[in-house]
């Protein structure tokens, strides 16, 4: 590929980029902004420092009764930006927060019954230096889960060692882990899941994929896929979902770089900052319908309800959809009509 631009300001400069950027600067005024509203539902804490000593934000988004470390908490983990050149991942991740935080009846009811943790950027030292997949010190930090060092891989480790503890703590249920990316090929927002044995839990697994496509339309199911390829071993998604019990559900969460083409259309849209983040948007809402709090929203507001699948309290799903399954071990759900 190759084209020709007229720099015709000289005093003007240049940037070229493979997509929106989204630094870290950008970030810490970001998270400076929501510190100073002071929101008694927001806590910002400095989980850890990079390589290089840049911070490792981790918000913990809920109502301030689930703070206290007696009562029993349903914990949501999200982290993005673990490789560096992935910006689409800020732009999804902020779209969750913004969320999160608001007025929205919708967002009050999930604060009211669950805790959202989230690692807005899990490479600051990275992005800092324009990276596209590497750490500071050359390391893909998503192949690294299983024995993240103290030394090379601090905020992975600092990241690991929060969700192992959570894990052992009998008061919490860590039920989800996201982990968001950017993909340079594919179109549209997708997720990759894990291979189970037990048929049940392939099927519960499928639950929130199937729901987040219901409610976001650039949202593909269809290209949503699960499976345990061997050189993704040491992701977030692949040793979660092994250290995890099956209560638990581990996913990457890919949007484009690109476009998204929406259902009965043939023409790619490209994403703009503000659809990466309504696509944040609709991850967020989706946790509504996976834990049925409908009933929570005020009837009288209108626009408020959403259409839910059949899902259990447990998670479980009550349909039991055929899915296939192909040689490399990846595993598809069927069962709806069209992309969802």
């Amino acid at each position: 590929m190759s084209f020709a631009f007229c720099f015709d300001r000289e005093d003007d400069v240049y940037q070229f980029a493979y997509c929106y950027p989204y630094t870290y600067s950008r970030l810490q005024h970001y998270l400076d902004s929501l510190e100073r509203r002071n929101l008694d539902y927001l806590l910002r804490e400095q989980l850890g420092l990079s390589v290089q000593q840049r911070r490792l934000d981790l918000l913990t988004i809920t109502n301030p009764i689930h703070l206290n470390p007696e009562r029993e908490k349903r914990v949501v983990f999200l982290t993005a930006r673990v490789h560096p050149g992935e910006s689409p991942a800020s732009f999804v991740c902020q779209g969750v927060i913004d969320f999160l935080v608001s007025e929205h009846p919708i967002a009050q009811v999930l604060r009211d019954h669950v805790v959202f943790k989230i690692v807005p950027m899990l490479n600051p030292d990275g992005v800092y230096l324009g990276n596209y997949r590497c750490s500071l010190m050359g390391f893909d930090l998503n192949r690294h889960w299983q024995e993240p060092s103290l030394w090379a891989h601090p905020t992975l480790h600092a990241v690991k060692q929060l969700i192992v503890q959570m894990n052992q703590d009998p008061k919490v249920s860590l039920e989800f882990y996201i982990d968001v990316h950017a993909h340079s090929t594919m179109m549209n927002g997708f997720m990759y899941g894990n291979v189970f044995e037990e048929e049940e839990r392939v099927q519960r697994q499928a639950v929130f994929p199937r729901l987040l496509c219901h409610n976001a339309p650039d949202f593909s199911f269809s290209s949503t896929s699960f499976n345990r390829d061997v050189v993704k071993a040491g992701t977030g998604r692949r040793f979660l979902g092994g250290l995890l019990d099956d209560s638990s559900y581990c996913y990457t969460l890919e949007v484009s770089f690109y476009s998204y083409i929406m259902a009965g259309s043939s023409a790619p849209v490209p994403y703009t900052e503000d659809t990466y983040m309504k696509l944040g948007r609709n991850v967020a809402r989706t946790f509504l319908d996976y834990y049925r709090l409908n009933n929570h929203l005020d009837d009288n507001k209108p626009g408020n309800h959403f259409n839910s699948l059949n899902v259990l309290p447990s998670g479980r799903h009550g349909n039991n959809n055929g899915n296939g399954k192909n040689q490399d071990g990846e595993r598809k759900v069927h069962g709806l009509k069209g992309d969802c």
